[in-house]
């Protein structure tokens, strides 16, 4: 039976314990939903790893956005792992939270495998506001020992029209090349990193290019005689659902893309490499 505790304090979230613990440790994040995915937390411990859905922006003593959040944050919910006895650990990031995991496992040689669901290969900006409750001008969403880290910033000519469902694909892309001189300074160092990288990305993203970042965090890993794993999908979306999830709700003024089925086929695509690759019991 798995056993589900809220935590409180200065790791946050909830945490998954299995019925029979096999030494595996998952730090769970997601990104700018701001929700405690306990659901995938227990799929993690129904395999028998410990899970810790971690709340890392928007709750007590937390920024209420993604802005200047401290990397340390997921340091700790590592070591929380860590103290729960597992062996080894993995960190599995979602858009915002690909971005956080990569970023933690480029700091924390402990982080065996980092998997990153529609991923970015740069540090974008804020989204939100920070703990000082500032959110203009632009900041960075991430920050390391006290300083915040080299980021791209959005180019506001291209920001999208006022609609149902804006689409914000085109304004990461025109910014990447606007601003292409700022790339290399805002780009996650990977090949510093000792875990093994899983990118996981749909082609038909609307919220920015996930596919087109996984490869240049591949590219960038060959460069350094490292190889990453990459799964696709052509016609998924920004949000790749796991076999026996649930649909997540497309948010009312973001663009996602992708259709039901094929974020369902890579889920599943990525799901069956993740077991593989972590070991899991079925």
């Amino acid at each position: 039976m798995i056993e589900i505790v809220t935590l409180t304090g200065e790791v946050q979230g909830a945490l998954a314990y299995p019925a029979q613990a096999s030494g595996l440790g998952v730090l769970v994040l997601t990104g700018s939903s701001g929700r405690v995915d306990v659901d995938r937390a227990r799929r993690f411990a129904e395999c028998g790893a410990v899970a810790l859905a971690q709340r890392w922006w928007g709750g007590e003593r937390q920024a209420p956005g993604i802005n200047l959040i401290p990397l340390e944050v997921f340091i700790k919910g590592i070591d929380r792992l860590q103290a729960e006895g597992c062996t080894r650990i993995a960190i599995l990031g979602t858009s915002r939270g690909a971005e956080a995991a990569l970023l933690t496992a480029v700091r924390d040689p402990r982080v065996d495998i980092a998997i990153a669901i529609s991923p970015t290969h740069v540090v974008w900006p804020d989204f939100g506001p920070g703990l000082d409750g500032v959110r203009w001008p632009p900041r960075s969403a991430f920050t390391w020992q006290g300083r915040a880290l080299p980021f791209i910033v959005y180019d506001p000519r291209v920001w999208p029209a006022a609609g149902e469902r804006q689409i914000y694909r085109p304004t990461c892309e025109k910014s990447l090349r606007t601003f292409a001189e700022d790339v290399p300074a805002a780009s996650i160092p990977v090949e510093a990193a000792r875990a093994e990288i899983i990118l996981v990305a749909g082609a038909g993203d609307l919220l920015w290019p996930s596919e087109t970042a996984a490869r240049a965090i591949a590219a960038r890993l060959e460069q350094h005689g490292r190889r990453a794993t990459i799964i696709e999908h052509p016609h998924a979306g920004h949000s790749p659902v796991f076999p026996g999830e649930l649909q997540p709700p497309e948010p009312a003024a973001r663009a996602w893309g992708g259709t039901p089925q094929a974020d369902r086929e890579l889920g599943g695509a990525a799901w069956a490499e993740i077991a593989r690759r972590l070991d899991l019991a079925a």
